[in-house]
């Protein structure tokens, strides 16, 4: 928080990727910097959270699938609609946890593959998902898709 701090001084420097996963780490940043120093969540598991403490948005993998989805998110947190973003925050989170079941980009690679986005198998270093890690993601997709509405809208850019 201190560094962000000596950081936000500099006039081109406005805004931080956070994803420490440390809430409280995050709300000293807050404390610290002026207003018109942004927070974005780096961690989709935390988009509401840090929202709730002055994020204005988020830098996210969920959003190359579905990328409405995570916007409707949060711009209804923005406007009010705390509940309606939280509930969708909620329901995307077991999906949210498998996409990062092994390194990322890998289960994302995958997962996209799956909606018609096929980017081929990962470049050394990174090897394809292992079946393991493609079955818990298609069991998360397939219970993420069923628990929303309109989900071919939501696929869509």
């Amino acid at each position: 928080p201190d560094t962000c701090f000596e950081l936000s001084k500099i006039s081109n420097i406005v805004a931080i990727k956070e994803a420490s996963g440390d809430i409280s780490q995050i709300t000293k940043i807050r404390q610290l910097c002026d207003d018109d120093f942004n927070i974005y969540s780096g961690n989709d598991d935390q988009i509401i959270p840090i929202l709730s403490i002055g994020g204005i948005g988020v830098i996210s993998v969920l959003s190359n699938v579905v990328p409405n989805f995570v916007h409707d998110m949060v711009f209804d947190y923005l406007n009010g609609n705390i509940y309606d973003a939280l509930n969708k925050e909620l329901v995307a989170l077991p999906f949210i946890n498998s996409l990062f079941c092994d390194v990322n980009p890998i289960p994302l690679k995958y997962v996209m593959s799956k909606i018609d986005f096929d980017f081929g198998i990962p470049r050394l270093p990174l090897i394809e998902a292992s079946s393991k890690s493609k079955k818990l993601i298609d069991d998360e997709l397939a219970k993420f898709l069923k628990n929303i509405s309109q989900w071919k809208r939501l696929l869509s850019f």
